[in-house]
């Protein structure tokens, strides 16, 4: 399946994002709950993420070209990066509106209704949030799994306030309302953290998680067994897709012939395991000292 084809997930996020920001602001409205209002701000952060997904996700589908012959795939990290910094963002607002709240308390209208209404726009954000998680992760998309996680997140939040903004109609503590929108930051905030910090990771050229690598591994192992060796063993992810390079070493004696047969069937091999990995290797002779001497990135 071709990132083209992803597309349609993030126009999905979009209509969730335009729909929730559309309930929400009408429950706040209603009810004046900052802990709402807080809800509310965090789903034009998921339009935002969104817009962005989109436009990363159509850069990402484009082929090689000169300029970029490994690709365009690591375009999904800018997007995961940006949906971060305004999750953090969000948090920011959130906090400085729930302190001037629980300064100065007010009292919360019609908050049968209010709560309503935001329970429906929970319910939208669980259902594309699902969706988009599924998708992100089956088609090993960062953005959709960034834009999922999001929308799964502020369905929790969403409960959390629904939850204190009714404790705060039958205690009439209005102390809870703001209490709880600080509590809704501190966990946007760890989000957006987390988000930010798996994008430089991908843009950083991060290594294989430890899963994927342990599958490479046993790969090798199986080689290795057969007298082949290996050295020099690098990996990274580049949004979609994954690059693994490494030194195989061979009897001196062999033909070319042999030896590139060899890299295929290693090729194959490896890409049975990781289908989405682009694999380089470097053929060297076994009895050769010069063989360990070129392990080093410079090399």
């Amino acid at each position: 399946m071709t990132t083209a084809s992803l597309k349609p997930y993030a126009w999905l996020s979009i209509g969730a994002a335009l729909a929730t920001i559309g309930l929400k602001a009408v429950a706040w409205r209603m009810t004046g709950s900052v802990g709402l209002l807080s809800d509310a701000l965090e789903s034009l952060v998921n339009l935002a993420g969104a817009v962005m997904a989109l436009a990363m996700l159509s850069l990402a589908e484009q082929p090689a070209d000169e300029g970029h012959a490994f690709g365009h795939g690591k375009a999904e990290y800018f997007s995961s990066g940006f949906e971060g910094l305004l999750i953090l963002l969000a948090a920011i607002t959130i906090t400085v509106t729930a302190v001037e709240r629980l300064l100065d308390p007010q009292p919360l209208e019609r908050l049968g209704v209010g709560l309503t209404v935001s329970l429906a726009a929970a319910l939208v954000n669980l259902l594309v949030g699902r969706v988009l998680l599924l998708a992100g992760r089956r088609f090993r998309s960062i953005t959709l799994e960034a834009d999922g996680q999001h929308l799964l997140t502020d369905v929790w939040t969403s409960a959390g306030v629904i939850v204190g903004v009714g404790a705060v109609a039958l205690t009439d503590w209005l102390w809870l309302d703001p209490t709880l929108a600080l509590l809704v930051a501190g966990n946007i905030m760890r989000t957006g953290w987390r988000l930010l910090r798996r994008s430089t990771g991908g843009l950083m050229d991060a290594s294989l998680t430890p899963e994927q690598q342990a599958r490479v591994l046993a790969v090798l192992a199986s080689y290795r067994a057969r007298g082949i060796d290996y050295h020099a063993l690098r990996t990274r992810e580049a949004g979609a897709r994954c690059f693994i390079s490494l030194h195989v070493l061979v009897p001196g004696a062999w033909t070319v012939a042999r030896g590139h047969q060899l890299l295929e069937e290693l090729d194959r091999d490896i890409r049975r395991e990781l289908p989405h990995a682009t694999v380089l290797t470097h053929l060297e002779p076994l009895e050769d000292p010069a063989s360990l001497a070129d392990m080093g990135l410079d090399r």
